[in-house]
């Protein structure tokens, strides 16, 4: 019998200078089409805030009468002071509001979607997947949608024109609930719990003792994103609300733009009221960026 020979592999042709070519090209196109598109991103996101700034700095002769990003006569600060004078200084009762209603749906309603996303992923019980199908719908429901449903709830429970009409509609977020259950599937490991049955640690000493603390990167996402949503929320204290000093800020700097049409004195007052709107979102972002980047470098090196 005759022995096999193996064949010995073809090595692969060298790379000509065309096909070399071509590869830099092809590379150079997609890198140049990524950059492109990133700048064209950012620029979507950051114009408006420049464009704001300069129109703060602005009086209302020169707001209409300079190009839109150029520096006109000095008004910062009088138009700052001006927006906390206004009324009694009930834009500074806004911001207040906006601040409460902002860091009660945060640390709450954050704590609450972490608690019920670890129960989706760590507890069985009867209907846990028709429950969490439910909570998946709620994501894809616009939160406009639900603003007339809650109106009449409200009006049942005699809680319209209160803060409760604002802080227990917070306290519900599906997506939260969502992200909760994700950073729970990844974060914590079910050997640990385990352990700490074992230890004879009951399921709310689990979770606040090993649970939380593990998932607190996705709690401190979860309270960035209830945060902002609850700030910019303006449906929902438009309708529920008339008490002008129950207004958060969002509604409020509406109010002032409906004054602008027959006042164009509102309208500097306007522009500088929605840009001392946005620093307390900045700042948010920027304390608790160092904790939001630890979660995603853990969960890369997982």
């Amino acid at each position: 019998m005759s022995t096999p020979t193996l064949s010995r592999p073809r090595a692969l042709p060298a790379p000509t200078p065309k096909r070399r070519r071509d590869a830099r090209s092809g590379g150079f196109a997609s890198t140049f089409t990524v950059n492109a598109l990133l700048i064209l991103g950012c620029a979507y996101m950051v114009l408006p805030v420049v464009w704001l700034f300069f129109a703060a700095t602005k009086n209302t002769a020169d707001l209409y009468g300079t190009a839109a990003y150029a520096f006109g006569q000095p008004s910062l600060f009088e138009n700052i002071g001006t927006v906390l004078g206004q009324d009694g200084g009930v834009f500074l009762r806004w911001m207040a509001n906006s601040m409460f209603y902002a860091a009660f749906g945060a640390v709450l309603g954050g704590l609450i979607s972490v608690m019920a996303g670890y129960a989706f992923d760590k507890f069985q019980f009867r209907g846990k997947d028709s429950f969490f199908g439910i909570v998946l719908v709620g994501v894809l429901i616009p939160n406009t949608a639900t603003v007339l449903p809650m109106y009449l709830l409200a009006s049942v429970f005699g809680i319209t024109n209160t803060i409760w009409a604002i802080l227990v509609p917070v306290l519900c977020n599906p997506f939260g609930v969502y992200l909760a259950r994700v950073y729970s599937a990844a974060y914590i490991p079910a050997e640990t719990l385990e352990a700490a049955r074992v230890d004879g640690a009951g399921p709310i000493r689990s979770f606040f003792s090993l649970g939380l603390p593990m998932m607190m990167p996705g709690y401190i996402t979860i309270a960035l994103f209830q945060f902002v949503g609850v700030w910019n929320n303006f449906m929902l204290p438009l309708v529920m609300l008339q008490d002008q000093q129950l207004l958060p800020v969002s509604v409020g700097i509406s109010i002032w733009q409906g004054y602008a049409v027959p006042q164009p004195e509102f309208t500097p007052m306007v522009i500088t009221g929605s840009l001392l709107s946005i620093i307390p979102l900045l700042l948010a972002f920027v304390m608790l960026q160092r904790f939001w980047k630890s979660g995603l470098t853990a969960g890369s090196v997982k």
